[in-house]
């Protein structure tokens, strides 16, 4: 089994699902890749926020969304920037209660808010979340 800490040893995409142990992540993964023709990338953050192998999802050079590894789930991060604002607060009356209070949470921060979410299934939080992701795609798109 990898060590998500071990910076010595950058673990594959299959390494990282097996640690996680749940199918949901293979599918998200596959889910990213195919519908914004986007590539992973493993990288190892040293930041004492949250230190480790994360994986991220890129585009045109930009992030986004950044998983970070658990046992039985994972996170991803999205950030939601200055010129995102406004189209994901149209989308969030329509979301979860769990995102909409993870949003009001997430302090703001030059403009830009960091979500972390974490994804245990494929229900309705999974969906929200590649709401966001088409709105920091489409912010991407041009050139936010």
């Amino acid at each position: 089994m990898i060590d998500p800490q071990n910076k010595g040893y950058c673990p594959s995409l299959e390494e990282l699902g097996a640690y996680i142990g749940n199918p949901v992540f293979n599918q998200f993964c596959a889910e990213v890749k195919n519908k914004y023709k986007c590539s992973e990338k493993t990288e190892f953050s040293s930041c004492s926020w949250e230190p480790g192998w994360n994986i991220k999802f890129k585009k045109s050079g930009k992030t986004l969304c950044t998983i970070y590894p658990r046992e039985s789930y994972f996170t991803v991060m999205v950030v939601v920037s200055k010129t995102e604002k406004a189209s994901v607060e149209a989308i969030l009356p329509n979301c979860t209660v769990e995102l909409q209070e993870i949003y009001t949470q997430t302090k703001e921060g030059n403009g830009q808010r960091w979500l972390m979410i974490d994804l245990e299934d494929n229900g309705e939080m999974y969906h929200d979340l590649f709401r966001l992701i088409e709105i920091r795609y489409a912010g991407l798109s041009k050139g936010g």
